[in-house]
This record gives structure tokens, C-alpha cells and sequence, in this order.
């Protein structure tokens, strides 16, 4: 049977995880190229993702050289350090306290210079702004502007000088000309005013006591300079703790983990700190506390809230053989259970690490910024130098060059190469990150977009639309026209008790249905002989009767045909029961036909209304199942589905898919079985529901935590929101710089007489970057369209509403033809 989601492993397989490494520096689009462009140049790497909003790289393969990626990302200016796969796992409580202080020693180290540099750019300010003339006034400009632009912009410069050693800019570069410039041009005018006087026109003077002396003062831009640098800062600290924010989800999953627990060991209970708890411990969990590891109850009863897994809000009773799942809550009572799984191989591990790696990949959406970015700086820096020497030369006298310095100043802040850098990244973090929240967990940003573009989602009937959970509803005698007293020597309850033991090595939920309705029964059941597995059509095997072995052939038409074994005795009741919903299992004995066993599986309560709800996105719903086509009918009316795939073997579902592909069509695969995999693998984006097979999970790009339908259709709404939040911030960037660049060039001034001041100009590059994050952070509070309730349309009135299950009583029902 389908594992429960508390019991499913199905988290723990996967590829392995790329090298991560958190890399210093970073500060826009351009650092990201840069680094990006590095670690590709080091031998055996053969991909590599930089992440501006996490500061992280992900390289693979994993055994990549990491003295060497280190020394190239050192030669390019930036430094590197591997991040272990589990290394929050080690320090839980530092993961804990983060949510509550999220004030890192490097945003603390920011505040700081920004209070210094709001303290002396207020008079700074104050005394320009006002014009207020006093001996001395130029110098106390000065000496108050020193520290701001020096200490407090120390970073832009130490970035700077950096890049000018390695021949490259980024945007320390365009902020460190541009306060400099400011500052020198300043200091210039104030030490030496008469050799500026030519360039600079008189902006003022100072007359001496007897005013005789008179001494003209070319104009000073103490203000823009420290202006700048303080809303550079502000808009930096703005933007790291709006880029914090988008990290919220996952610390909230890492902060699951509990961060000691008590063991038995040599009959004594211990509390040791989570690292040290290992495979095989017996663990004991108290009212309260969180299970610490993945692992089976030995004994103890109590209720478990398992929400932060399947998001049921109920909690889940838990006695002896039961599973628990690390990081779950036990609320009431005493649990003592075997640890199966510790540290980074539990499931709420591998959750944490399939949300680390999507908000570590790159959709495809962000290559357009990637190409702009590799150019932007030394773009602007042109931009730049152009506008100053066209303003210069043709600007009008006596303000030729004041105009020039303000115009090319504000062209090197106002642009925002972090625009476009977060765009992407600070979306998907928070996209996934709220579908990890909603039990969405999708593993890359690839993977997200695709899923915007799906036009066709084809929905696996077994454990997809259906619970998975199949029953045996009917057993029936039929015997043949040929041989009518063949089939007479079985009685019903014999014809189930050789079948069950013909499926008992079988893992097909129908065979897991008739083996689970023969326990109920009390027959006791014996390890077949000569057993034999065909993939879609059914078992053969030899097994044991009172009367004597028997050879049993259990499945669909199909199989019983391949073997020369004529049906038609039993096609009257296997239409029948396919006109119901069932699934008929025909059966053989001893090479003669002998009865049908219908078995229903009932559909999921949610099914109708996300189907629905999929055909309203826009989507076009099919339905793939195994079954014959009036069962799988019979199915698709109950739910509202117009088109069905029936009878697809496991080996044709991959090829159904590629078929409407071939068709120019993007295709979505939801699915949970093992034959499910090559379908989801094939599958523009494979889906898989959580209470499924290793297998499935493996090949699927977006796993749900929760078995239900609800799930797809988050996925879907997630996707479209995140990739229109996504399209907005590209677009506020794009357009933020196609406008503001030539703004700030002095576009306006020929009609309008308005030159762009360098201080506006660094308050409105200081709130752009932080607009993109905080557009992206909108996505927290994304939920998706409540589900109505809506009951799978009534079956045929000539049919029985609700049939009795074979196991209410050790007799079956009476059918006979």
C-alpha cells in the first residue's frame, strides 16, 4: 500500500547535492557575472549558479576542486566558503535565534555607519539646503563630510579599489566616483579657489574685517557627496533586511528541528544535543516536545500534529509499529520510538535542502538580466563620461562644468545594477519558500516557470484522482459455456483465497486490495509458487488450496487472451462493473475462466473541485489510467473530465506524453506509482503526490507533501503569481534605468530647464533595489483559491449506489450468471 506522508522516505532520495558555498562581496548583478564567470573557468566544473539574494553559489558536480574555485574567486576579488550540507543541523539553536534577531554582526555594522552618516549629513544639509553663510562655513562642510564619505562609505571605496586592481566595476565602482568626485571637486574649490575659479563659477564670498578683502568662492558639493552615501547605505540596509525576510520560510523549517533529545542508553534516559543522536537509539519523546528524529514507535500512545508536514491541523494518533517523522509535535502522552533516520538524512532534512537548492537555482526568465548585466557598469560609466563632456562643452556658461559634474554624478548613482540582479532570485526564494509553508515543495526555479506555461496536465487516475486505497467490492463466479462444471469446483470464498496468495508478492494496490480483504476474511494465506509479475496486465502463480496447488492467472482481458484462455463467459460482468467504476480483475484457474473481482477504488473528496478549478486555469485535463475504458469513464464523469487515456500500459504513458508534446503542447504528469516515473521524468514538469514511491519523487520537479489534488492546484497559482511578480520586477528595473539613466543625463533641461540633483538621484537608486525585494516579499502572503465542495456526479440510476464490501462478512456476495 502507499505509504502515509508520515511515513514516507520518499524525501530522502535524491541526486547528490551540489557544492554550496556562501560568497562575501556580493553587492549586484555585475559581482553575480563576475563570480559566475570564475568558478566556470576552474577545470571539472561543469555548472554553476550565483544567487544574489541568498549570497550563495551552487557548483557542480560536488567533487569540484574547492582550493581552486576558492583561488578563483579570491582572484576576481570576492572570497568563498563551503556551506556543509548539514550544517544547521549542528547548531540549531544559532538557526532559532536568527528568526528572533535578525540583526547579523554585518547589518548591525551597517546601521551603524548609516545613524554616523544621518548624524553629520542632517547640518550638512541643513547649512546647503538653507544657504546659510558664515566664516568658516566651507571648512565645517568639510570636516563634517570627511567622515561620512570615508568612514562610512569606506566599503564603496575598499569594493572600488578592488576592482580597479583587477580591471573590472561593478557598483561600488559607479558609487565611489560619484561621491569622490563630489568630494574632490569640493576640497578642490575649497583649498585652492582660485585655480577653480575658471572652471567653477563664483558661488559666494567671504569679506575680510575691513572689508577690502574680497575672495571668491566657486561652489563646494560637500551635500551630494555625503547625501549620497548616506541613502546608498540606507538603501543597502533596507535591501539586506527585506532580502532577510525572504529567507524567513526556511529558517521557520529549520527551526523545526529540535535541538536536544533523550535516549535511552544502558537503561538510562540522557538528554544529549541533537548531533549525537544515532541510528538504532531509543528515543523518548514527552508531551510537548518535538520527535527529534525520523523513526517507528516502540511503545507509547499519543497524538501527534504532523501539520508542518501534511498541513492537517488534526493531530494523528501514534501507538506501537507507528511512524514519526523528525521535527513533528507530540502533544499528549509518551512516545518511545527506534531513530531510523538523524540528521541530515530525515525528512524534514531533505525538505530544507529541496527548498535550499530551488531558491539557489535560476529560472530561464533571468537570462535577459544576466546578458544586460555583464554590460550595465561599464555601460553607465561611458553614459557617464559622455554626459559630463557633452555638458561641459555645450552646456551654457558660466555653469558649463557645475552642470557637467552634477549631470555626470548623478548618471553614476541613479543607475542600479541591484535592480535587476534581485528581480529573479528575491522572487523565487520567497515563492518557494511559501510553497514549502504550503506543502509545495518545487525544486527549481526552472521548474516554476515551466509550470506557468503548462497548457495540458494529465492526471494519473490510481492514488491521483483516486484514494489509492482500493477495496474489493464483488467476487463473482461465472462459469464457462464449455466447461460448466470447470468453475463449479471453486467456491467464491476459494476463488479470493487463490488470488490473494497469487498477489501476495505483488506491490499493485489492486493486489494489495485482495490480499487485505482476505486477512479481513481470517483465510490464512501461503507464499505462492512460480510466481510471476507482468507490468499492466496482472500475476501468474501456483498456489495452495485444500482441494490441492492451484494455477492462478489474475488480471485484465489482456492477459488471460496472451494465454489462450477465451473471456466472453466473463465480459457481461466485467462491463458491469466497469459501468460502476470498478476495476474487474479476471481470473483463471487451472487454465479456465472461473470468476470476476471488482474492486473500487473511491475517489479522493477533493478531486471535482481541483479539477475543476484546473479546467478554469485554463488548463486542459486528461485523465491516464491503466483500466478499460468504460471503468475509467465511469470515473471521468464522476469528476467532470471530458477526455480519458485508458488503457495505457506503464511503458505507453511516457510515449502518450511525448505524443502531445509533439503537438507543440507543454504537458504536466501528476503521478505517484513507480510506473509513474518515466512518465513524470518525460513530462515537461513531473508532479509527484508525497505518499508516493521513492521512484516517482525522484523524477518529479515538484513534489506535494500532502497526498490531495489541492496541492496541484497551489502549484499552479503559486507558479503564475511568483512568475508575475517576477515579470514585474524586471520590468520596474528595466524600465527604472531606461528612464532614470537619461533623466539624470539632463534629458529635460533643453525644454524643461530641470537638471536631476546627484542627492535625489541617490534616494531614488537607494529605494529601487529595496522596491524589488519588497514587491517579491508580497508573494508571503500568497494563498491559494479555497476549493469548493463538490460532490463526483451521481452513477447510473440502474446501478448500485453504494456496494457492499466483500469484507463486512466472511461470505461474499451472491452474483452468479
Amino acid at each position: 500500500m502507499p505509504a502515509s506522508p508520515a511515513a514516507s522516505p520518499a524525501l530522502s532520495a535524491g541526486s547528490p547535492m551540489d557544492l554550496r558555498l556562501a560568497i562575501d562581496g556580493l553587492h549586484c548583478a555585475a559581482c553575480v557575472a563576475r563570480v559566475e564567470k570564475a568558478i566556470a573557468a576552474v577545470p571539472g566544473v561543469e555548472s554553476v549558479v550565483v544567487n544574489l539574494a541568498t549570497h550563495e553559489a551552487s557548483v557542480s558536480p560536488p567533487r569540484a576542486d574547492l582550493a581552486a574555485i576558492q583561488k578563483s574567486v579570491a582572484d576576481v576579488g570576492y572570497t568563498a566558503r563551503p556551506i556543509a550540507a548539514d550544517e544547521w543541523l549542528t547548531n540549531p539553536t544559532a538557526v532559532v535565534d536568527s528568526e528572533d534577531e535578525p540583526w547579523s554582526p554585518e547589518l548591525k555594522a551597517h546601521f551603524r555607519q548609516l545613524i554616523v552618516a544621518g548624524l553629520l549629513t542632517l547640518p550638512v544639509m541643513i547649512i546647503s539646503m538653507a544657504d546659510l553663510m558664515f566664516p568658516g562655513r566651507d571648512w565645517l562642510l568639510w570636516a563634517l563630510s570627511t567622515p561620512v564619505v570615508f568612514w562610512c562609505g569606506a566599503p564603496f571605496f575598499v569594493g572600488a579599489w578592488k576592482n580597479l586592481r583587477r580591471g573590472t566595476a561593478d557598483m561600488n565602482t559607479l558609487i565611489a566616483l560619484g561621491t569622490g568626485t563630489a568630494y574632490c571637486a569640493s576640497v578642490a574649490a575649497l583649498l585652492f579657489p582660485r585655480m577653480m575659479q575658471p572652471i567653477l563659477p563664483e558661488l559666494h564670498s567671504t569679506t575680510g574685517q575691513s572689508g577690502a578683502n574680497h575672495v571668491a568662492m566657486p561652489p563646494v558639493y560637500f551635500e551630494a557627496a555625503v547625501t549620497i552615501t548616506f541613502f546608498v547605505l540606507l538603501g543597502r540596509l533596507l535591501e539586506e533586511r527585506a532580502r532577510g525576510r525572504t529567507s524567513q520560510a526556511i529558517r521557520r523549517l529549520m527551526g523545526l528541528q529540535a535541538r536536544s533529545a533523550t535516549v535511552v542508553r544502558d537503561g538510562v534516559e540522557q538528554q544529549v544535543p541533537i548531533q549525537e543522536v544515532r541510528v538504532g537509539d531509543l528515543v523518548v519523546v514527552k508531551p510537548g516536545e518535538r520527535v527529534p528524529a525520523d523513526g517507528t514507535v516502540v511503545d507509547g500512545r499519543s497524538r501527534v500534529d504532523e501539520s508542518m508536514l501534511t498541513g492537517e491541523p488534526l493531530p494523528v494518533e501514534k501507538t506501537a509499529g507507528a511512524a514519526l517523522v523528525g521535527g513533528t509535535l507530540n502533544r499528549a502522552g509518551s512516545l518511545r520510538f527506534r531513530a531510523d533516520k538523524v540528521g541530515a538524512d530525515t525528512v524534514l532534512a531533505h525538505i530544507v535542502q529541496l527548498v535550499r537548492n530551488a531558491q539557489g537555482s535560476k529560472a530561464p526568465i533571468a537570462r535577459l538580466a544576466d546578458l544586460v548585466s555583464a554590460w550595465f557598469v561599464p555601460a553607465v560609466l561611458l553614459i557617464s563620461l559622455l554626459t559630463f563632456l557633452g555638458w561641459w562643452w555645450l552646456g551654457p556658461a558660466p555653469d558649463a562644468f557645475r552642470m557637467a559634474l552634477t549631470c555626470g554624478i548623478s548618471v553614476l548613482i541613479i543607475a542600479c545594477p541591484c535592480a535587476l540582479g534581485l528581480a529573479t532570485p528575491a522572487a523565487i526564494m520567497v515563492g518557494t519558500g511559501r510553497g514549502a509553508e504550503l506543502g509545495v515543495l518545487i525544486k527549481t526555479g526552472a521548474a516554476l516557470e515551466t509550470t506557468c506555461q503548462v497548457q495540458t496536465i494529465v492526471l494519473d487516475k490510481t492514488g491521483t484522482i483516486t484514494t489509492g486505497k482500493p477495496s474489493v467490492v464483488e467476487a463473482i463466479l461465472v462459469p464457462t459455456v464449455s466447461s460448466p462444471e470447470a468453475s463449479r469446483r471453486f467456491t467464491r470464498r476459494e476463488l479470493l483465497h487463490a488470488v490473494a496468495q497469487a498477489e501476495l508478492r505483488s506491490e499493485h494496490p489492486l493486489g494489495e486490495a485482495i490480499v487485505g480483504t482476505a486477512r479481513q476474511m481470517g483465510l490464512t494465506l501461503s507464499d505462492p509458487a512460480e510466481f510471476e509479475s507482468y507490468p499492466g496486465l496482472g500475476v501468474e502463480a501456483v498456489v495452495p488450496l485444500p482441494t490441492g496447488p492451484v494455477r492462478v492467472l489474475a488480471g485484465n482481458a489482456l492477459l488471460l487472451s496472451q494465454r489462450g484462455i477465451a473471456c466472453e463467459s466473463l465480459a457481461v460482468e466485467s462491463r458491469r462493473m466497469a459501468e460502476l467504476g470498478q476495476t474487474a480483475v479476471h481470473v483463471a484457474l487451472d487454465g479456465v475462466p472461473a470468476g470476476v473481482i471488482g474492486i473500487a477504488d473511491p475517489i479522493k473528496p477533493e478531486a471535482a473541485a481541483a479539477i475543476s478549478r484546473l479546467q478554469q486555469l485554463g488548463l486542459d485535463v486528461i485523465m491516464l489510467t491503466g483500466d478499460n475504458e468504460q471503468t475509467a469513464q465511469a470515473v471521468a464523469r464522476q469528476v467532470g473530465l471530458k477526455e480519458v487515456w485508458a488503457g495505457v500500459l506503464p511503458a505507453g504513458k511516457a510515449a502518450r506524453i511525448a505524443e502531445r508534446q509533439k503537438q507543440g503542447r507543454k504537458v504536466a504528469m501528476v503521478g505517484d506509482g513507480v510506473n509513474d516515473a518515466p512518465a513524470l521524468a518525460q513530462a515537461d514538469v513531473g508532479i509527484a503526490m508525497g505518499t508516493g514511491t521513492d521512484v516517482a519523487l525522484d523524477a518529479a520537479d515538484i513534489t506535494l507533501l500532502r497526498g490531495d489534488l489541492g496541492g496541484v492546484v497551489t502549484a499552479f497559482e503559486l507558479s503564475r503569481q511568483t512568475m508575475r511578480t517576477i515579470r514585474q520586477n524586471l520590468f520596474f528595473a528595466f524600465i527604472y534605468n531606461i528612464l532614470a539613466i537619461p533623466l539624470a543625463a539632463g534629458a529635460l533641461y533643453p525644454l524643461l530647464k530641470l537638471l536631476l540633483s546627484p542627492m535625489i538621484a541617490s534616494a531614488v537608486m537607494a529605494m529601487e533595489s529595496a522596491s524589488v525585494v519588497t514587491n517579491s516579499l508580497r508573494l508571503k502572503r500568497f494563498a491559494p483559491t479555497p476549493l469548493p465542495v463538490i460532490n463526483p456526479a451521481p452513477l447510473p440510476e440502474s446501478s448500485p449506489s453504494t456496494p457492499r464490501p466483500v469484507a463486512a462478512s466472511n461470505s461474499l456476495p451472491v452474483v452468479t450468471s
